[in-house]
C-alpha cells in the first residue's frame, strides 16, 4: 500500500536543499515530471512491475490510492515527503496548484505492457 518516506532535507539561510540518496526502495530507471495541470484527473491506473516515488517539488496536489481493499488519499504539499507508490496501488492525480511540479521517479522504464487502467 502506499505510503510515505521522509526525504533528508537541509535549510540555511542561502536556501534548502533535499536530497534523494538511498532512500528509495528501488533503483531508478525513469524521472518524469508533470506541470502546468488543469482540472484534469490524471493517472487512472497501476502497474504489473512499476514501484513510483512521487514528490510534489513546488505547489500541492492529491493523490488518491486504492489496492483494492483500503482506499486512501494523501496530499503532497511540501517537497521533502515522498509517496511510494507500489505496483499494486490504483491511484490518480488530483487537485493540482496552479504552480505544481510533480516529480515522479519509477523503478522501470516505460512499457506500456506494464500498465493496468481497470479499477478495482
Amino acid at each position: 500500500m502506499a505510503h510515505w518516506v521522509e526525504l533528508k532535507s537541509f535549510s540555511e539561510s542561502r536556501g534548502s536543499l533535499t536530497v534523494i540518496e538511498k532512500t528509495l526502495p528501488f533503483q531508478v530507471k525513469r524521472i518524469f515530471y508533470i506541470y502546468d495541470v488543469d482540472d484534469s484527473i490524471r493517472g487512472k491506473h497501476r502497474h504489473h512491475k512499476t514501484i513510483q516515488a512521487a514528490v510534489c517539488i513546488k505547489g500541492s496536489c492529491e493523490i488518491y490510492s486504492t489496492n483494492g481493499k483500503q482506499d486512501s488519499y494523501f496530499q503532497l504539499d511540501s517537497p521533502n515527503r515522498c509517496l511510494i507508490l507500489d505496483p499494486e496501488d490504483w491511484h490518480t492525480m488530483q487537485k493540482f496548484s496552479k504552480d505544481a511540479v510533480f516529480l515522479v521517479l519509477a523503478s522501470e522504464e516505460f512499457d506500456p505492457e506494464d500498465y493496468i487502467y481497470e479499477p478495482y
